[in-house]
């Protein structure tokens, strides 16, 4: 084959009624990178959402757990105080409690002190409502005793047993006796 016959031959592609034109292998590009993006967005906020509510469930059950622990602790607590009562009931006892030796006092009330302030640092805070104003909702009442004065009426005159809150939750009410104007 000469120059001159080279130049006459022309390539023309085959027509293949099967293969789309460019414009239409665009417009199926485009279509499928639109829903791509859509799957990416929704796939995207599912997996957002899904962490949301991972950190949620998490803290919810932080919550959950520290609440526990209260309650566990204001068992334990509760049942601690019935010993805590029997020192109060030893002190209060002065006849008998003045005639122990000073020495053997001292240490005891030592413990109870050291009792106390272990359960305070748990939350425990022990209520002394003397000469507050009688509250049902907070006090026991165990004795209504009579008064002259218009000021000691409805007022807490006495303490019987002592009341505690665990982390400002009222766990134990405190028994008193209420003055009452006759």
């Amino acid at each position: 084959m000469n120059e001159d016959e080279k130049d006459d031959v022309t390539f023309e592609p085959e027509e293949d009624h099967d293969e789309e034109t460019p414009l239409a292998k665009i417009k199926k590009l485009k279509d499928e990178l639109k829903t791509a993006r859509k799957e990416r967005d929704e796939y995207l906020t599912g997996w957002q959402r899904a962490k949301a509510d991972f950190i949620n469930a998490r803290t919810e059950e932080e919550k959950s757990r520290a609440e526990f622990l209260k309650s566990a602790n204001k068992e334990l607590i509760l049942d601690i105080l019935a010993s805590a009562d029997s020192f109060d009931m030893a002190f209060a006892n002065k006849e008998s409690w003045e005639k122990v030796d000073k020495n053997w006092r001292t240490g005891v009330e030592y413990i109870y002190s050291q009792l106390l302030n272990t359960l305070e640092q748990y939350g425990l805070k022990q209520l002394n409502p003397v000469g507050e104003s009688f509250d049902p909702n907070i006090h026991t009442s165990v004795e209504s005793i009579p008064v002259e004065k218009e000021e000691d009426d409805h007022k807490i005159l006495e303490v019987v047993q002592k009341g505690y809150t665990l982390n400002g939750a009222l766990i134990r009410s405190p028994k008193v006796k209420v003055g009452v104007k006759g």
